[in-house]
């Protein structure tokens, strides 16, 4: 036997630490949480993030980005979503009946994502330049209002 291959037996597991319950557990008396202070006693907690009444890190960032409010009224379609549709005239209404975009779309924009293999007239929906070039080179078209 060596000191340094003795384990534990499998499927042993230790003790938990029990504070407050006499010296001996190792966490008697203050129980771990040091002497005095809001944190040692019951109760005492800051909110996350509180930093003593410095000005927290998250407030002292400077904040980025920018969400368009826009973005719950504008949709994306994709090629093959219009290469499945059963009419060859498509328009806004057509798209939220067949559910390819919410009921509260205000504008879609076609994307060049997959294939269109039939000729489809576009009408009041945007159009990406890969996209334009898919839609006519099968033979379809795209009118703008």
């Amino acid at each position: 036997m060596k000191l340094n291959t003795i384990k534990p037996a499998a499927g042993s597991t230790h003790y938990s630490k029990r504070p407050g319950r006499g010296i001996g557990s190792g966490l008697g008396k203050t129980g771990g949480r040091g002497h005095k202070g809001q944190k040692s006693r019951a109760g005492g907690f800051h909110k996350v993030g509180f930093e003593g009444g410095q000005m927290p890190l998250a407030r002292r960032l400077p904040k980025r980005g920018f969400v368009s409010l826009d973005r719950a009224f504008k949709a994306e379609v994709r090629l093959d979503d219009i290469n499945s549709l059963p009419v060859d005239t498509i328009d806004m209404l057509i798209l939220k009946q067949s559910g390819l975009v919410p009921h509260l779309t205000r504008s879609a924009k076609v994307i060049l994502a997959g294939e269109i293999g039939k000729a489809v007239k576009l009408v009041g929906v945007a159009v990406t330049k890969g996209a334009r070039t898919a839609i006519e080179a099968a033979g379809g078209s795209i009118a703008e209002v």
